[in-house]
């Protein structure tokens, strides 16, 4: 069952535009958005979230439309920007107590565990807290609403790999019995490569995949060999690298047919997919310049 449905959104700016956007995000799942800066992963969220005007398309989240339905989509929804800092001197038990008056499904004693479990100190402020505290901070926020899909901008943005990947950990436990779902957008991809069933891949304000992780993987494959061997498969590739007489190469699955033998071939992580396909757009530009 599809927890969000986007369908076909528009967003216009005068240098941007986000166009025709669709994918949906199914119940008991985490989803990777990923894309390069200014793709288009942040507008997308605000306009799922109503923090923007959309010039056209349709979204629903648990089946309701998001303008219809928005008080009672809002209190199952739970949401963070990037670098979002909101009243940094307040402390955490007293900004809750502000925050918790706005849904009326807000569980204190859920709340309370939470906090015990991710070790927040209801005494700190918000200035205090480092960016992995600040995350789990806004998760038990969340969860003691009963919120059912989190949407998360950039969520793992510089904190270090342990509470990376604490944090990750606790995404696996949020969907594990199969009633929530999270969207999050990162251009740490090796985050998704541990915890992420679905991904979506934006490149310039257009979706050019919505995915399983695995057949978005399987779709690739990675190749090395002599440059002696390029000519044979230079119009199949992605793009490609060269240093000291080597290549290096991204290739469609379904063009590997016929490959000679000198040339070797891999399964691809997240970030060497993402790498070589902006690579090929990088080097098409005609303004780009080394």
């Amino acid at each position: 069952m599809s927890i969000l449905e986007v369908k076909n959104i528009t967003k216009e700016y005068p240098s941007f535009k986000l166009d025709n956007v669709s994918f949906n995000i199914e119940e008991g799942s985490i989803c990777g958005f990923i894309g390069r800066n200014g793709a288009g992963k942040t507008t997308t969220l605000k306009g799922i979230m109503g923090l923007i005007h959309l010039n056209s398309g349709e979204i629903k989240v648990f089946g309701r439309d998001i303008n219809e339905h928005e008080a009672e989509n809002r209190q199952e929804m739970g949401f963070t920007l990037a670098e979002t800092m909101f009243y940094p001197d307040a402390k955490i038990g007293a900004l809750t107590k502000v925050t918790s008056k706005f849904y009326p499904n807000w569980n204190q004693d859920t709340y309370e565990k939470l906090c015990k479990r991710f070790s927040l100190d209801q005494n700190k402020k918000i200035k205090e807290l480092s960016s992995g505290m600040k995350v789990k901070y806004n998760l038990a926020v969340a969860l003691s609403h009963g919120a059912k899909l989190l949407i998360l901008d950039e969520p793992t943005s510089g904190i270090d790999p342990v509470s990376r990947d604490e944090i990750l950990d606790i995404f696996k436990m949020i969907v594990k019995e199969g009633k929530r779902s999270i969207l999050f957008s990162t251009h740490i991809t090796s985050d998704l490569d541990k915890c992420a069933d679905h991904i979506v891949y934006i490149k310039k304000g257009k979706i050019i995949s919505s995915k399983t992780k695995e057949d978005f993987i399987n779709d690739y494959k990675y190749i090395t060999g002599p440059m002696s061997e390029f000519e044979s498969i230079k119009d199949k590739i992605v793009s490609h690298k060269e240093d000291k007489g080597e290549f290096t190469a991204l290739i469609p699955s379904e063009k590997c047919m016929g490959i000679p033998a000198k040339i070797k071939q891999s399964t691809p992580d997240l970030d060497t997919i993402m790498v070589y396909e902006e690579r090929k757009d990088d080097l098409e530009d005609e303004t780009f310049v080394i």
